[in-house]
């Protein structure tokens, strides 16, 4: 389906460890044993359980290896060739990874709650709740009869727009916190605006509602304005546009579709690029309200913020102050007519995956098969679990945790972050360039840095959103509406600090520079991330250094800007940053060396954050090991402790991509394919000597050449 808008701050104010994967889930999916006791820091953990690991003998999958690769040449291959040879990416999904496989396992353990749920006729609150929104998407004969007729008055509301003021309103009206908290790379928006609500880049104690960028079908400006591929995409964008229209019986529908991406094409013109849109520093643009007439003619904005709900707002941050004025003088040159069949065009493909077949499918052959390769379509109730998520995912996860999350595991992974955070603690304790000064800050930052494990503390509540089992568009539109007025009921309040940005049931982890905080979901506490009867080693070079990744994300180029208190402000001495961007630049320019495919190489400065969180987070991970585990030496299988970590490591990214996928990765995710993250190992001096790597072996970076971040 295609993605809802991916807030700036879930791409650039927030530091994500990775986008969920797809995949299919394995026969039997293995349940995750009970943990051990944690040991505390320093001390000598208790016996693993005899239980056999998820993986291998140890934790590792020893025959996905490929030994005939030298690590030193290789390492991703080294440690995944046979998997990679022997593993063909299913048919209805684009990629598939070690984030995948877990998230099917979630999507299976959710789909048995879902259906219990909507097999009872005698549930309440929220179990009726989640039972009527499954039901009603998997209640396909229904959507076929009601065929277009549930969108039928918003269509009829578009063309009723008479002028621009009616246009302002109803720009207005169509403003969303369209946040799919399943994923967290897709950010764009099909809303000519997106807003989010959340902690002041400057005020950090009270909420600003984010205007961001926004209108376009595609995932950014590049896909409507450069040649080769894009242009072939750009024809079969055209060709979806009018078989949208002609399923809604227009008998123009061609000449519709060709005003439709002229004024795309418009709007991307005056888009911000994906590496300004990652610049926290340009992001940070507080307007008042008088501001908009004057900074960006061309809109109706007391119109439009009226029917947005935001008339006495006051204070708002821009991101791309460039493009909001763009966008509003487009609003004043272009006809009313291009922007009529716009917002139709836009109402139809945002409904299409809640109307008939032909709707679903149109849209799936164009957003997942066209733009990422995908080539067949998911099952329904694959769907039908991630919309269910999408719309009430706290009271999904809430039940998720009660019957996936033993205490145990959390107390093991509560071990391992305070292991990592002490690591972390003796890495700045160490940095010989950097000032006391400095120092004292980040460890002050580092002190106040809180972490959630597995779960919010607080539920949300969902009491006021009506579910109908007859209704499925009608419950995302409703949906859509409850999840925006919860963020606006949010200004004027301190900033929760116990809020969640992800769901218990996701795989995936999050930094949240703002108010210098972790989340780990339930989701990611499985295998390969973390196996209460695998080898240590295995957990710390997995799990450990996904928590690494996440502290070291407070640290990054972007973190790195934040106080201790979530508040943009230069804490650093003019020496110490001037360092600090130097040795990101040399980090830059050797992701940039990482060419994929013929014509398109790794963008080392769009993945630069999520690339020093690696090395750092790798780096730590490593440290809390030695720490948790002084004087370990023994072998197993033949692989020593460090061994064993790193080969962790390199397991956790071990993924396939189809090229269209792969090529929309590296244009707009500032993550680093998984192959290219597995090899932040050449920055370690411990991976050289675990692995005998030489100056004759082809990853071989010489000692000045090693970036050390952290």
């Amino acid at each position: 389906m295609k993605p809802s808008l991916r807030s700036l701050c879930l791409v650039v104010l927030l530091g994500a460890l990775a986008a969920c994967g797809e995949s299919t889930p394995p026969a039997t999916p293995p349940a995750t044993p009970p943990a051990t006791p944690p040991a505390a820091p320093g001390a000598t953990p208790a016996p693993a359980a005899a239980a056999k690991p998820v993986l291998g003998s140890f934790g590792f999958d020893v025959a996905g290896m490929d030994r005939s690769i030298e690590p030193g040449n290789d390492f991703y291959g080294y440690a995944n060739g046979h998997w990679l040879a022997q593993t063909q990416i299913p048919a209805d999904r684009s990629s598939y990874t070690s984030f995948s496989m877990l998230a099917e396992r979630a999507l299976a353990d959710t789909r048995a709650i879902l259906e219990a749920a909507a097999a009872r006729t005698d549930a309440v609150g929220e179990e009726a709740q989640i039972g009527a929104w499954y039901a009603a998407f998997m209640d396909e004969a229904g959507i076929e009869a009601r065929g277009l007729a549930p969108l039928q008055p918003t269509l009829a509301a578009i063309q009723a727009i008479h002028d621009k003021t009616a246009l302002a309103r109803a720009l207005g009206q169509s403003l969303r916190a369209d946040v799919d908290l399943l994923n967290a790379t897709d950010y764009y928006t099909s809303n000519l605006f997106g807003l989010w609500v959340s902690a002041d880049l400057l005020q950090p104690g009270h909420y600003a509602p984010y205007l961001v960028q926004g209108g376009l079908g595609m995932p950014d400006r590049d896909f409507y304005l450069e040649g080769g591929r894009m242009a072939e995409l750009r024809t079969q964008y055209l060709a979806y546009i009018a078989r949208l229209f002609e399923l809604a019986g227009s008998s123009e529908a061609g000449a519709r579709a060709q005003r439709v991406l002229a004024l795309e094409t418009a709007l991307a013109r005056v888009h911000a690029s994906q590496l300004d849109t990652n610049d926290v520093r340009k992001g940070a643009n507080a307007w008042a309200m008088g501001d908009f007439a004057r900074r960006a003619p061309g809109l109706d904005w007391a119109s439009f913020f009226a029917a947005a709900g935001l008339q006495h707002q006051q204070r708002f941050i821009v991101w791309q102050p460039r493009a909001v004025s763009g966008i509003a003088a487009l609003v004043a040159a272009q006809p009313l007519r291009a922007w009529q069949d716009w917002l139709t065009f836009h109402a139809l493909d945002d409904a299409a995956p809640y109307l008939p077949k032909a709707w679903a499918d149109a849209h799936f052959a164009f957003h997942d098969t066209a733009l990422a390769g995908t080539p067949q379509q998911r099952e329904r109730w694959k769907r039908a679990v991630d919309d269910t998520n999408a719309a009430l995912g706290e009271a999904v996860g809430k039940r998720y945790v009660e019957r996936h999350f033993p205490e145990p595991a959390k107390l093991r992974a509560e071990a391992m972050v305070r292991n990592v955070l002490v690591a972390f603690g003796h890495r700045i304790d160490a940095l010989e360039w950097m000032t006391p000064q400095t120092k004292a800050r980040a460890k002050a930052k580092l002190a106040g840095l809180k972490v959630a494990i597995g779960h919010p503390l607080h539920w949300r509540d969902y009491a006021a959103l009506e579910v109908r089992r007859d209704d499925a568009l009608g419950n995302a539109r409703r949906a859509g509406l409850f999840e925006y007025r919860r963020n606006l009921a949010k200004l004027g309040q301190r900033v929760d600090r116990d809020e969640w940005f992800m769901l218990p049931q996701t795989v995936n982890a999050l930094n949240v520079p703002l108010e210098n905080r972790l989340i780990f979901p339930a989701a990611i506490l499985q295998a390969p991330f973390f196996d209460a009867n695998a080898d240590d080693a295995v957990n710390y070079g997995a799990l450990g250094a996904v928590i690494g990744h996440e502290v070291s994300h407070s640290f990054d180029n972007s973190g790195a800007l934040f106080d201790e208190n979530g508040k943009l402000e230069d804490w650093w001495t003019p020496q110490d940053f001037e360092h600090f961007a130097a040795v990101g630049k040399r980090l830059a320019a050797q992701f940039s060396q990482y060419q994929p495919l013929p014509d398109l190489a790794v963008n080392g400065e769009l993945t630069l954050g999520e690339n020093i969180a690696d090395v750092a987070g790798l780096a730590t991970a490593l440290d809390a090991y030695h720490l948790a585990h002084p004087g370990a030496g023994e072998v197993l299988d033949g692989f020593t402790p460090d061994q064993r970590l790193l080969l962790g490591w390199a397991q956790a990214w071990r993924g396939k991509m189809r090229e269209p996928a792969l090529r929309n990765a590296l244009l707009t995710n500032v993550h680093a394919p998984g192959r290219y993250r597995a090899l932040t190992v050449r920055n370690l001096d411990a991976w050289y000597d675990a692995f005998k790597v030489s100056p004759l072996n082809s990853l071989y970076l010489l000692q000045d050449s090693r970036v050390r971040v952290w």
